[in-house]
């Protein structure tokens, strides 16, 4: 298995990087399904944090072709990423989707998976720089 995760240190602080990523995952074919704001979940229940959003974003082709070859990859829909303070810096993170491809594999998901690999890499590179 492969690296799990493609994390890069964002050019910028953390409310902007978090709008960036939802930026160019439009920009990119992806629609954004929700936000979570991990920090203020935490803090709500007495446990303090530095920043982390969980953007979920979906393509809903890749995400179809996914899920015709078996509905159980719904278990790892929408792709998340990850936009987090540690120690002052921020970072973007994103899971990398052909990790899926390794927990189906009698799915023959491989193609599907590095194509959108590929996708959210170039999503990630691009909100770290992003203006």
């Amino acid at each position: 298995m492969g690296q799990f995760d493609y994390t890069v240190e964002a050019l910028k602080k953390f409310d902007e990087a978090v709008a960036a990523v939802e930026a160019r995952a439009k920009e990119n074919g992806f629609s954004v399904l929700h936000v979570h704001d991990v920090k203020a979940t935490l803090c709500a229940q007495g446990f303090d944090r530095e920043p982390l959003k969980i953007i979920e974003i979906c393509n809903a082709k890749s995400a179809s072709q996914l899920l015709e070859k078996d509905v159980k990859i719904s278990l790892m829909l929408p792709c998340p990423i990850s936009v987090y303070v540690e120690k002052g810096r921020t970072y973007i993170s994103a899971l990398r989707p052909r990790v899926v491809a390794d927990f189906y594999p009698g799915a023959d998901i491989k193609a599907i998976a590095e194509e959108v690999g590929r996708a959210i890499v170039k999503i990630v590179d691009e909100a770290k720089k992003y203006q």
